[in-house]
Order: C-alpha cells, then sequence, then structure tokens
C-alpha cells in the first residue's frame, strides 16, 4: 500500500487517526504511514530493551508511535535529532466504577487527591486526561506501564495539564512536551515528546 503524508518539519508532530479492530490486516495502514514518512532507504525498525519499536543508527532522527483503543487507532510521527521518540495514547471513554481507587494505587498522591475533589461527573475524564497523558510519556521513554505511571506527574491547571515531576531517566519534567489530541466527544488522547514546543497536526487516515 503506498500513500503520500504531508510535509512533516521539526517543528511539528502529525498524527493520524484510523480505524480499527482486532482484526490483524488493521495494521496495513501503520505500516503504509511509516514507510511513508520513512522512506524508501529506510532500514528495519528494531525494538528497544521494553520492546518499543524504533528506527537505528541515523534512520533514528524519525520517531513513531501507535495505540488503539476499541474501534480507534491513533499513528503519531516526529522528526529531531538521533534517537528523537514520541508517544501516543488513546482511550475511549466507558463507565471505570475503580478510577478513583485505580488513581490512589497507580497515580502520584497529588494527583489522586486533585480527582478526589472533583465532581463524580468529572472523575472519569479527569482519570483518563491523566492516565493518556502519562502513558504518552511512558510509550515516548520506552519502558511502558512497567516504568510505572507514578513516576510521571503531573499538575493540574484547570482543565490543563504540565509535566511536573518526571522520576529517573525521565527527568527532567520541564525538558518534555505533553499535548492533547483533539478528537471527538468520547474519546481522550494525548501525545508527548522530549524537547521543544510543537505544533500539532491531526489527521484522518486516507486523506
Amino acid at each position: 500500500m503506498s500513500f503520500a503524508v504531508p510535509h512533516l518539519s521539526h517543528a511539528e508532530i502529525h498524527v493520524w487517526r484510523l480505524p480499527w479492530s482486532t482484526d490483524a490486516a488493521e495494521a496495513a495502514p501503520f505500516r503504509a504511514l511509516l514507510s511513508a514518512y520513512a522512506g524508501p532507504d529506510a532500514p528495519e525498525v528494531a525494538r528497544g530493551e521494553h520492546g518499543k519499536p524504533h528506527f537505528p543508527g541515523a534512520a533514528g532522527t524519525l520517531g513513531f508511535s501507535w495505540s488503539h483503543s476499541q474501534d480507534t487507532a491513533l499513528f503519531a510521527v516526529g522528526r529531531g535529532s538521533a534517537g528523537f521518540e514520541v508517544g501516543v495514547d488513546v482511550e475511549r471513554i466507558r463507565p471505570r466504577a475503580r478510577a478513583l481507587e485505580l488513581a490512589r494505587r497507580f497515580f502520584a498522591p497529588a494527583e489522586a487527591a486533585w480527582l478526589a475533589s472533583l465532581g463524580e461527573a468529572d472523575v472519569l475524564n479527569g482519570f483518563l486526561t491523566l492516565w493518556t497523558a502519562k502513558e504518552a510519556v511512558l510509550k515516548a521513554h520506552g519502558g511502558g506501564l512497567s516504568y510505572g505511571l507514578h513516576r510521571v506527574a503531573f499538575a493540574s491547571d484547570g482543565d490543563e495539564f504540565a509535566p511536573l515531576a518526571f522520576d529517573g531517566d525521565l527527568g527532567p519534567a520541564a525538558g518534555w512536551q505533553v499535548a492533547p489530541v483533539p478528537l471527538e466527544a468520547g474519546l481522550v488522547a494525548a501525545v508527548a515528546w522530549r524537547g521543544e514546543p510543537r505544533s500539532v497536526y491531526v489527521f484522518t487516515f486516507p486523506l
């Protein structure tokens, strides 16, 4: 499957929205997008210590990530210096009766306290906003959930969240950018990368 993509500058992150099902053939658009951005001379995709896919060597200036939830998938890509990485996460909003319990167990204490202070109608959206932001960072880092959600802490400022304290080789938090991905009602998503602010553009596959 060949596909042309918009030009990707070093000041941009591109996020593609795709349909998703349990059919393995659904992965074909991911491969088409990655091939289109990487070009014909890209090496084989390698795997990091914790399984994160990346391009080795000089081709590592292209970072990419994907995520899916029920019928929706996202593919994120960006260019930077060697080793540049991006992470994306999407969650479909559905009832989660144990959201506060999970937050108290896996989030930073201040985050769990903030969620507990919300009205019942706002807890789920707040939980998923934090969850997707944390997962996006952990996917970009490559450690995944096993690294620990509590090691990626955010400060809330109204409806916005800012990196506050990132533990271990994730730090410092100030070196990261985390942005919400604007999608329709019923979906919450975030994209993260280490470095300077960039413009995030969302596309639907195919154009």
